[in-house]
């Protein structure tokens, strides 16, 4: 397993680091986002989705679930989770489509599906980024990729 940690000082920051992974991810890839409410989760996706050419307006998908970018290098899927608080409910929304995407899919507050962290068969490449805001204001971001 490797690991990365980066501090961002800003919302550019944030961004500039998304477009940069965005630009490198490949099909198949599975983002697991993980951070407190205004950690720069959202931020971090409008950066992957530039990364990846998307030119859609990213935003946060928390009462639709679900939504679909295209456009770019490859398709983009932002799940968020913020509104489920149990597996069952995430299960009777029918997400487990999304873990074997034609593209790259990301899904904000991935802790709630603790099944996807301890079944790496069930997803396509799974690579986990946790946002946590210091002190300062600025975020650390680690970003873990369990080598499969």
């Amino acid at each position: 397993m490797s690991k990365d940690t980066r501090i961002s000082h800003s919302a550019v920051e944030t961004e500039a680091l998304g477009e940069a992974w965005g630009r490198s991810a490949h099909a198949g890839w599975v983002l697991g986002l993980s951070g407190d409410l205004g950690t720069g989760k959202t931020q971090f996706v409008r950066g992957l989705a530039r990364g990846l050419g998307v030119t859609t307006r990213v935003s946060s998908p928390t009462f639709a679930l679900v939504k679909e970018y295209g456009g770019g290098r490859l398709p983009l899927l932002h799940i968020d989770l913020y509104r489920l608080e149990t597996q069952q409910q995430i299960i009777r929304a029918g997400l487990e489509e999304y873990l074997r995407p034609a593209g790259v899919t990301v899904i904000e507050w991935v802790e709630r599906w603790e099944s996807l962290l301890t079944s790496p068969n069930a997803v396509g490449v799974f690579r986990r980024i946790r946002i946590e805001a210091l002190q300062d204001g600025s975020r650390r971001i680690v970003y873990e990729d369990s080598g499969a």
